[in-house]
């Protein structure tokens, strides 16, 4: 676009660590949704103005959603076999990778999904039904931030373990759409909190259509979800999730008071994740435990498995937070630095690396900010944050796959081991 920034992308390292300031490696593009184009805009300078339907206004300074489609069809028919970065970095809020709404999911997950296939259409059918609202916005920012291409890991938790407690009724569908709601409520609440631009790829809601907007149709997702609880009638479930999304508030409000804090320690960090990540998958794996009738010791099993697992998925999210391309997880390369959050390779590299190390992380994390990501990548480098990070991933994967060891063998267990492996060892 004339008068755009131009951006360089992420480079990959061959250590595994991202650094920003190199050359990128091109590869093929086979199709659009690979080959999304690269779209820069300006800094949003305030609040998208809304028309009467609920739409963002068009404004000069941000291309319109109907300009994005436009814009990347356009660059698909261009050529079969278009090159392009497989990466992109945010910088100054300027670029934004837009690929298709439905990213393809790695084969590895789709054999996960392929076990329950008829309960997840039934899952997206719910969601659908349930996200409906006759005022036009809340059905415009819900429908655009649940059909953002997201693996539904959580849900599939859910179903996966119902099924392996044997359950063949339907209130596994609902349990599973309100779990959904309620993560998707956060992700509207987080991007908000902290100034996000991008999340899987696109253009966050609070980006496109404002911050207002998107913290109240969090609060309709909540209040949606809470009505779904009702409507199985159960009170241990509400119970349950009631005290999970209390428990994962604390956690956001912890994450809060960390911020730009060099001093948090690896255990103030590990009781942050536990509350605002880890909280949700166990309650999950709890409800699908309640609605199957399961006894007091195999819920307590199925709880520790999503708390585990939780943990396990959190940790991998800040080794790729360095160590994979922008394309590959959907949002810009240390993007945890930049809003100086003191995650875990972070505080590791503090902990292991020289005193000069320790002083760049320390001033990184105090004024947020790109400006010495090289600095900080070559400490978390030479320290072994990743390595040390991604074994603690690992340790929580297994003791998620020792919970496990009292349930029936069956697919569906099966299936729950795999995706402990997967939480603890994707890159994407």
């Amino acid at each position: 676009m004339a008068g755009g920034t131009r951006v360089k992308p992420a480079p990959h390292s061959t250590s595994g660590v991202l650094r920003p300031a190199r050359r990128a490696r091109e590869k093929p593009v086979l199709n659009c949704v690979q080959g999304a184009a690269q779209l820069t805009v300006e800094p949003r300078a305030s609040r998208p103005a809304l028309r009467r339907d609920g739409s963002p206004a068009v404004r000069p300074d941000r291309p319109s959603r109907a300009e994005l489609v436009a814009h990347n069809h356009t660059r698909c028919q261009s050529t079969a076999r278009l090159r392009t970065s497989s990466d992109s970095t945010l910088v100054a809020g300027a670029a934004i990778r837009v690929p298709e709404p439905d990213r393809p999911q790695p084969d590895e997950l789709q054999a996960l999904r392929a076990c329950v296939r008829e309960d997840l259409e039934a899952v997206d059918e719910e969601i659908r039904r349930q996200m409906h609202s006759d005022v036009a916005l809340v059905d415009q920012v819900a429908h655009y931030i649940v059909n953002s291409g997201g693996k539904r890991l959580r849900p599939l938790l859910v179903l996966l373990a119902a099924r392996c407690c044997g359950y063949t009724g339907h209130e596994h569908v609902r349990a599973a759409a309100i779990i959904e709601f309620i993560h998707t409520a956060t992700l509207l609440h987080d991007d908000v909190v902290d100034a996000s631009s991008l999340r899987r790829g696109r253009l966050t809601a609070n980006n496109v259509w404002g911050n207002q907007a998107s913290v109240l149709v969090g609060d309709f997702l909540y209040s949606r979800a809470f009505q779904m609880m009702v409507s199985i009638g159960r009170m241990r479930i509400m119970n349950v999730l009631a005290d999970a999304t209390n428990t994962i508030a604390e956690g956001e409000v912890q994450q809060l008071i960390n911020c730009r804090d060099p001093q948090t320690t690896e255990e103030r960090y590990l009781q942050v994740i536990r509350r605002k990540t880890a909280k949700l998958f166990e309650a999950g794996a709890q409800i699908a435990a309640i609605i199957s009738g399961q006894s007091p010791s195999t819920e307590s099993a199925l709880a520790t498995y999503g708390l585990k697992i939780g943990m396990a998925f959190q940790l991998r999210d800040d080794v790729l937070d360095y160590g994979a391309p922008s394309a590959d997880i959907g949002k810009n390369v240390g993007d945890d630095l930049a809003e100086g959050k003191p995650t875990l390779p972070l505080i590791h590299a503090m902990r292991a690396g020289t005193p000069e190390q320790a002083r760049v992380i320390r001033s990184a994390i105090e004024h947020g900010g790109r400006d010495r990501m090289e600095e900080v990548v070559d400490a978390i480098e030479s320290t072994g944050a990743l390595q040390y990070t991604a074994q603690l991933a690992k340790r929580e994967a297994d003791a998620a796959l020792a919970a496990l060891n009292d349930l029936p063998d069956s697919v569906y267990r099966r299936a729950l081991a795999t995706l402990a492996h997967i939480a603890a060892e994707r890159n994407y």
